[in-house]
């Protein structure tokens, strides 16, 4: 990698968006912290700005901007509202690679705005895929856009392909992808006890620092089921070739088995930097800050067949995949809606799941041929969702 790049990262406060800028602080001859944006955390971001002093900063209305301005004070910031702000720092002609890191369907715009202006696009924004799957694709072929996955599975399954990877299984003696997940924190609880579940229980996972909203979509398995649709959309697996394996170390990534009954593993320390500094420098393999894997204090390595009467998540994965049309954008918006009358105590654990069927088997899946389409069926699953957490609420 030659030159300095400029780094715009949306959803700077989370998670990934530190772990990137962790990464990025390290190498300051090769990247420059261009464009940060948060939603809520203008503390947080204020910091950020004050440390990195980005080009601009992104929030999400004009009064988190007057508060923000005022700690900034300098002006070495340009300060920019909503959508169209995010829009703009995505496809600015001098941002060079960008982070997608804004969770749920807010981050679609903007990261299709990044793959139309044929951006370097690191994609964490797992959602993009799911809901706009066939328009986001095309957008990254038709504008030569670079995709480099994030999700730490699929990042591992990206390593694990050979390098002239096409975009199609077999072309490449592939035979089928496995999907690793840790099962989360409720892998073993028994069944009777998940009726009484709590938000603090639920984002408590056992092996990742992550947003509550991800965290609770680990504990239903939900995360697991939008990363079948991904893998789909990202290596043009069909569900027949996307397997999924419960593995609670977190140390196997994920994996790629080969027509000649070879399987190749990506291994590696729970640590989103892993995948963060592979994408940040991808073809080059640079120093993130993870410490080397010790197996011998591991000790062992655990996999099963997921148990889909605990985490029927899975199966409606699987189903939106095969349907296709306008269906992942339903499973994804009816999660959303559910996931968050979750976190606010109007909704049991177990309802997550039944909320998000019974909109499926409301809204039939439609064809999907425009942006339009997929935030029409995005609002109609809300729309369903938030009646049935209404009619259900505890």
């Amino acid at each position: 990698m030659s030159g300095l790049q400029n780094l715009a990262i949306l959803g700077a406060t989370g998670s990934i968006g530190l772990n990137t800028l962790d990464v990025a602080a390290r190498y300051p001859q090769r990247f420059r912290i261009f464009a940060l944006s948060a939603n809520e955390r203008m503390d947080e971001l204020a910091e950020l700005c004050l440390r990195h002093r980005p080009r601009y900063a992104v929030v999400a209305h004009a009064l988190q901007a007057e508060a923000l301005g005022r700690r900034l004070q300098s002006g070495a910031t340009e300060i920019l509202t909503g959508p169209q702000g995010l829009e703009r720092i995505a496809a600015h002609a001098e941002t060079d690679c960008v982070m997608a890191a804004i969770v749920g369907a807010a981050g679609l715009a903007p990261t299709l705005a990044a793959a139309r202006a044929g951006k370097k696009l690191l994609l964490a924004n797992k959602e993009a895929l799911v809901m706009a799957g066939p328009i986001f694709m095309e957008a990254v072929r038709s504008h030569h856009a670079t995709l480099l996955p994030i999700d730490s599975e699929h990042n591992a399954v990206f390593q694990c392909l050979p390098d002239a990877f096409s975009g199609e299984l077999g072309a490449h003696g592939v035979r089928r992808v496995l999907l690793t997940a840790s099962g989360g924190p409720f892998r073993e609880v028994p069944l009777e006890r998940l009726h009484s579940v709590t938000p603090e229980e639920a984002c408590a996972h056992p092996n990742w620092v992550m947003g509550r909203k991800i965290s609770v979509d680990s504990a239903t398995m939900m995360n697991k089921a939008l990363e079948i649709i991904e893998a789909h959309w990202l290596f043009g697996a069909t569900h027949e070739q996307i397997e999924v394996v419960v593995h609670p170390q977190s140390v196997v990534h994920s994996m790629v088995e080969y027509a000649d009954g070879s399987v190749i593993a990506q291994l590696g320390n729970p640590d989103m930097r892993t995948p963060i500094a592979h994408a940040l420098a991808f073809p080059e393999r640079i120093e993130a800050g993870v410490g080397s894997l010790d197996l011998t204090r591991i000790g062992r390595l655990d996999f099963s067949t997921p148990d889909f009467v605990r985490f029927p998540a899975l199966r409606l994965g699987y189903r939106a995949l095969k349907e296709g049309g306008t269906s992942p954008a339903t499973l994804n918006a009816a999660n959303e809606v559910a996931v968050s009358a979750f976190l606010e105590r109007r909704l049991p654990f177990l309802a997550i799941t039944a909320v998000i069927e019974a909109v499926m088997n409301e809204l039939r899946p439609r064809a999907l041929s425009s942006l339009a389409d997929v935030l029409d069926a995005d609002a109609a699953a809300r729309r369903h969702a938030a009646l049935r957490v209404e009619a259900m609420t505890v």
